[in-house]
């Protein structure tokens, strides 16, 4: 009779509902406040995505369309596939002068930017008086390197009667235009590029900043020379840096503009000596209103810049090295 009324009673409170519970209610509570931060961070990133979708993407992909087709602006483009690609590679010499202006500029510019962005890091970080205002003056040039204004100052610098030759005749050395001579032309521009050096600089004196004394100490004790420990202790330590300066500096070079375009008065001369991918894009856009194969071009640059962004993305895991790592 017990194990009855047991079993009823238990039965009976089977049936019963359960007293609800404070955590499902929490639970809720926070969804919903996950679904409104989200809501509230969707719609401020709505102007953002509109301008990307409009400005970026719509244009890109349009331009992507305009790569297989031919359009001179005044008229609807037609398709011809793979005809500009063609054109490119095969019949036009003045491409392939573009691309090897380019590369001996990439090659020449970016070496040289770097050592002497370390070398002046270096240099100022050995505790100089007034090290604020010499950083302000060292950074100077890359705030106004890739104007219009400096690049006709260099074009007046390096002409025939600018200063450079006037130094030089006063050592009883005469040069013609250095911007007019073929064989020097480039490497002006190369050394208006070095002279905005002050952004890797500053990048560079903040990652000697961060190097700690013990090592160079541990060094000096094991009999390491100067050369030695900047070898083994400053490079290894600022090999982060040095990849991150690397990529930005090739990224910029590839896509050199204004100091051609100034320095040859559009022309890419003497002699296509200037003749950087850039301006010759621009050439046949806007000057030839060959849209349809600059566009191609375009895209050519975007798929070289991918290949090179790669490739020194692979070479990082052999000379990159990083504090965590052991």
């Amino acid at each position: 009779m017990k194990e009855n009324v047991a079993g009823g009673a238990g039965r009976t409170a089977e049936r019963l509902p359960r007293p609800a519970t404070q955590q499902p209610i929490a639970v809720r509570g926070r969804g919903r406040r996950a679904a409104g931060d989200n809501r509230a961070a969707y719609a401020f990133l709505t102007p953002w995505l509109i301008g990307m979708a409009v400005f970026t993407i719509g244009p890109m992909l349009f331009s992507l369309y305009l790569a297989f087709t031919r359009y001179d602006l005044s008229s609807a483009p037609e398709w011809i596939g793979l005809d500009n690609f063609r054109r490119m590679f095969t019949t036009d010499p003045r491409f392939f002068d573009s691309v090897d202006v380019t590369l001996t500029y990439v090659l020449w510019s970016v070496p040289l930017l770097l050592a002497v962005s370390l070398g002046l890091a270096m240099l100022l970080n050995r505790g100089m008086r007034f090290l604020t205002g010499y950083r302000a003056l060292f950074y100077m040039p890359s705030l106004i390197g890739g104007s219009v204004a400096v690049a006709a100052l260099w074009r007046q610098i390096f002409g025939e009667e600018g200063i450079v030759n006037k130094a030089l005749a006063a050592v009883g050395i005469d040069h013609g235009s250095w911007v007019g001579d073929p064989g020097s032309a480039l490497y002006t521009i190369v050394v208006l590029q070095v002279w905005t050096f002050g952004s890797a600089m500053v990048i560079f004196l903040a990652g000697l900043r961060q190097i700690p004394q013990e090592l160079y100490d541990a060094a000096a004790v094991d009999g390491a020379g100067p050369v030695r420990r900047f070898r083994s202790v400053t490079l290894p330590m600022l090999s982060p840096l040095v990849f991150f300066n690397l990529l930005l500096s090739v990224v910029n070079a590839f896509q050199a503009f204004t100091g051609a375009y100034v320095v040859s008065n559009g022309t890419g001369g003497p002699s296509d000596s200037t003749l950087f991918y850039t301006l010759y894009l621009y050439e046949q856009g806007f000057a030839q209103l060959n849209m349809g194969y600059a566009a191609a071009m375009a895209w050519v640059l975007v798929l070289g810049l991918a290949v090179f962004t790669g490739l020194l993305f692979l070479s990082s895991r052999y000379w990159v090295h990083y504090g965590d790592e052991r």
